[in-house]
């Protein structure tokens, strides 16, 4: 196992050094703030203020690796403009997320101030920039020849792209209601680091289930199903399960409901 974990981080270093350290420095950050959520108390919509930057720091390094090992299978793509538009657009998000979390304000949602509207402007701007990016990248997995990986992998990394773009898109959704939930003002629980709400839609799950797919997807094709036909299925059953949540959300109900609450009710 931890060979294996080894080989892995080696082999990524060698496919695109730049997102690997990159992801790296990302990953470490979120030790950082872990140790931060530990040490301060400051919250931010009732839960502690350095779990945004936790999460975003996670995401953003689990992105920049899963990219860095996708893109390597490409040809005639040349790499280096997208590592730089992740590396730079992403990097000020997060400087700018761990900034606002140092003071207890918000990140996203914050119009407060002409400033604050411009930089939560500009992180949309970012994200879609991205996501653009990487929509142009599914598009080249369906156009270019792979001779050499298993089908049922390239179908996961293309289905698994596919749900990521339209899931990160999603985060539209949040962005023009400038709220996460639906029934409250960005309610939050005590639900691990997530913070999904009990009480009410919360339309951070089907963003969180939609992107993660880019990892996921691949990785249980490659590891478990080995085959297309059931690579497709699932994935498809996956994007079903996305959209549901979405649904759910929008009809203003939790993902887990609050048994404590619901009791007393």
């Amino acid at each position: 196992m931890v060979e294996g974990i080894l080989n892995f981080i080696k082999e990524l270093k060698i496919r695109n050094e730049s997102l690997f350290y990159f992801g790296l420095f990302c990953l470490s950050l979120s030790i950082v703030v872990i140790v931060l959520t530990k040490l301060t108390t400051t919250q931010v919509h009732g839960v502690n203020a350095w779990f945004k930057p936790l999460k975003f720091a996670v995401s953003i390094g689990l992105f920049a690796w899963t990219m860095a090992w996708y893109c390597h299978y490409l040809s005639n793509f040349n790499v280096i403009p997208f590592n730089w538009t992740v590396i730079i657009l992403f990097g000020l998000e997060l400087i700018y997320i761990i900034f606002q979390a140092s003071k207890g304000e918000l990140s996203h949602f914050n119009i407060s101030t002409p400033t604050y509207s411009l930089l939560y402007s500009l992180m949309g701007l970012a994200a879609a920039l991205i996501t653009l990016y990487t929509a142009y990248i599914g598009v080249l997995f369906f156009t270019q020849s792979f001779p050499n990986l298993p089908r049922y992998y390239l179908w996961a990394i293309r289905l698994g792209i596919m749900i990521f773009v339209v899931f990160s898109f999603e985060g539209g959704l949040m962005g023009s209601r400038m709220n996460h939930s639906v029934g409250a003002i960005n309610d939050n629980s005590n639900l691990f680091i997530v913070g999904w709400s009990k009480t009410v839609g919360d339309l951070r799950v089907s963003h969180f289930i939609g992107m993660h797919a880019l990892q996921l997807l691949p990785f249980l094709s490659f590891y478990i199903f080995k085959n297309t036909k059931a690579t497709i299925i699932i994935s498809l059953l996956y994007a079903v399960l996305a959209t549901t949540t979405l649904v759910q959300a929008l009809k203003r109900k939790p993902i887990f409901k609050n048994t404590e609450t619901t009791k007393i009710l």
